[in-house]
């Protein structure tokens, strides 16, 4: 198991440093529709994006946490989609992210996950984007969530990135040629660390090769330092499907 201990709780100073970027302007609003189910979700798109130009991208399907659900198309922006919208992150990683919002009372289950599913082909055909560099990351239950859409489309996604989750050790046969990188705090009081420890275990005693980094001391918020690491960022874009 390649395990990382994070010793010190501190951010250093240049990577705390927050560069000002309003989430609510840059991400345009939409709504995904299916028959009669919709999912509303902000889109940010490559800087230099053009219609009529040739490039691909790569897409970050973002999946928040149950403290952002609702239907105000704006909670899901709070935590971790900043680090992807800054202007130095743009410019050296340009990318599609999508970051849909879970209804209130519900959960990121089979039928959410089916809606995402779908967004995520109607993008496909609306805008360039690679489809061999598809990435899904996502913290507590869009953790979960993540580790479970890698499971439902095992040949869509390049990398994954499952924050303070967990999912089905059985399952692990069919995921463990998916590049991933799971994260959690060993006291994380909300969801058990042993769900991505059995999760990494199970990867693999199947044949993968995923990274695990357990954050010593920290409970339940291990998105926070994650996202702002640059390591993790550029580790996510450097993967891409065979």
């Amino acid at each position: 198991m390649l395990l990382s201990l994070l010793i010190t709780a501190g951010l250093t100073a240049a990577s705390a440093k927050e560069e000002k970027v309003d989430l609510d302007t840059l991400l345009e609003k939409q709504t995904f529709k299916k028959g009669d189910d919709s999912l509303p979700y902000r889109l940010l798109k490559p800087a230099d994006y053009k219609k009529d130009g040739k490039e691909t991208y790569p897409l970050v399907v973002f999946l928040h946490g149950a403290g952002e659900r609702g239907d105000n198309n704006k909670a899901q922006l709070r935590h971790g989609v900043a680090e992807f919208a800054k202007p130095a992150t743009r410019k050296k990683h340009p990318c599609f992210l999508v970051a849909p919002q879970c209804p209130r009372n519900t959960f990121w289950g089979g039928e959410q996950q089916d809606l995402i599913l779908g967004l995520i082909a109607a993008l496909q055909k609306e805008y360039r984007i690679d489809a061999k560099r598809i990435y899904v990351t996502g913290l507590s239950m869009g953790g979960y969530a993540t580790w479970a859409l890698l499971v439902k489309k095992p040949d869509l996604f390049a990398a994954a990135i499952p924050i303070c989750g967990g999912g089905d050790p059985a399952t692990a046969k069919k995921i463990a040629h998916i590049p991933i990188w799971a994260f959690h705090g060993d006291r994380d009081g909300a969801v058990a660390v042993e769900r991505s420890r059995e999760m990494v275990a199970a990867l693999e005693k199947a044949g993968g090769k995923p990274k695990y980094t357990e954050y010593k001391g920290v409970g339940h918020d291990s998105w926070t330092r994650t996202y702002r690491d640059p390591a993790v960022l550029a580790w996510l874009f450097e993967q891409k499907q065979k």
